[in-house]
């Protein structure tokens, strides 16, 4: 049941909800959330802990649920829009979760093709093992999920923007050919964050996040999140009771504390990897930009109807392959050579020798993964000193 206050922050901006949604389990009024560091949870009563064993209740077990967790589901429920949100353990347990809970053995799945490696081998290699095929498909056309569908297809998958060349996927069409077809959709928003983009407003069913990222801001956590209806989380929190996964407590405060930064991180992020990715565009060892916020990028028109911004990362495609790419990471001075995104830290990778290591060329350069691309995840700096360490290395 919505409480008053829920119901008044519901109307409310988005930076006061990333500050006040949820309710704080504190009897006391704390300002600041306690953590609940506890496994278990006395009760007076066996009927007492029989009625809090059969519901999600946050004062039964701390891997059915937690106080602490519970409030930080309750913001992130509110910061994408949803009735209800689920924290995981990862980003890759919160996909894991939902697409689990969508699928069974004899379905079929239709994925965009150049998602989080993680997500493409869940897709290519551990479904298949229990019955259950996916196609990949082009994202950028919402007809290619269309003519892919099956008569046993029942989820589509996207991710957007995608990693690592940013494709924008039309989220609003591909939830229409799902509708039609009586297909559900998850949709992968970690890149752009609830702040840039709220694909339920767009028709999708489900939103997953690597809740490491933007959502907790400041490279400390690990977590996931998945947002829905309350229906669908039950479901969804099933599968995490039987095969476990449950956020440690200390990792939903800590994600209580990050978001409430996110509104004002991303729309930095936003103004100053527009302005790197422009300085990146005019510069001669750079060969391309893959950035949605400029205008020749192919989902530009896309992203500019279903974002807010247009988010903290890019890749580029730097002279001399393979070596180039490592010299041109491996030379930045506050730029971070390290996995991940989102934070408050710049990142760089250099994807050949690094993240698609060990992925095929042909796979890799048919993912449109060539051999100097380098991506970029802005954090907080300063502009012009992003740029001229970017300026140095490039160099």
């Amino acid at each position: 049941m919505i409480d008053e206050k829920s119901k008044r922050l519901a109307s409310t901006g988005f930076n006061t909800r990333a500050v006040h949604a949820g309710r704080n389990p504190d009897p006391n009024g704390s300002v600041v959330p306690p953590i609940y560091q506890t496994s278990t949870f006395a009760f007076d009563t066996v009927a007492e802990g029989a009625d809090r064993a059969t519901r999600i209740s946050p004062a039964f077990y701390t891997r059915w649920s937690n106080p602490t967790t519970k409030m930080a589901e309750e913001r992130v429920a509110s910061l994408e829009g949803a009735a209800a949100a689920l924290l995981t353990a990862s980003g890759m347990s919160a996909i894991t979760k939902a697409v689990m809970t969508a699928v069974a053995a004899g379905d079929h799945v239709v994925c965009a093709d150049g998602v989080y490696s993680g997500t493409y081998e869940l897709f290519s290699k551990s479904l298949p093992r229990f019955g259950v095929d996916a196609t990949f498909v082009e994202p950028t056309d919402p007809e290619n999920f269309a003519r892919a569908l099956r008569p046993n297809t029942k989820l589509i998958y996207v991710e957007t923007p995608a990693n690592p060349v940013m494709k924008i996927t039309d989220l609003a069409a591909v939830s229409r050919v799902a509708r039609r077809a009586g297909v559900l959709t998850i949709a992968d928003n970690t890149f752009a964050s609830p702040y840039n983009t709220r694909p339920l407003e767009h028709g999708i069913d489900v939103v997953v996040h690597s809740a490491t990222k933007f959502l907790g801001g400041h490279h400390h956590v690990v977590l996931g999140a998945v947002a829905a209806s309350e229906e669908w989380i039950r479901r969804c929190w099933d599968q995490m009771r039987i095969y476990g996964g449950a956020p440690d407590p200390f990792a939903s405060w800590l994600l209580l504390s990050g978001v409430q930064t996110l509104g004002l991180r991303v729309e930095r992020v936003n103004a100053t990897t527009q302005r790197v990715a422009a300085f990146l565009a005019g510069h001669p060892r750079v060969e391309r930009v893959f950035y949605p916020g400029l205008p020749d990028h192919p989902g530009h028109d896309v992203a500019r109807r279903q974002m807010r911004g247009f988010g903290g990362m890019l890749a580029f495609e730097a002279h001399g392959g393979i070596a180039g790419g490592a010299r041109v990471v491996e030379r930045m001075k506050i730029m971070k050579l390290a996995v991940s995104l989102g934070g408050i830290c710049s990142l760089a990778t250099h994807a050949a020798s690094t993240t698609h290591l060990h992925v095929a060329r042909e796979e890799r350069l048919r993912q449109g993964i060539t051999d100097g691309l380098i991506r970029v995840s802005i954090g907080i700096e300063d502009a012009d000193d992003l740029i001229a360490d970017l300026d140095a290395a490039l160099d």
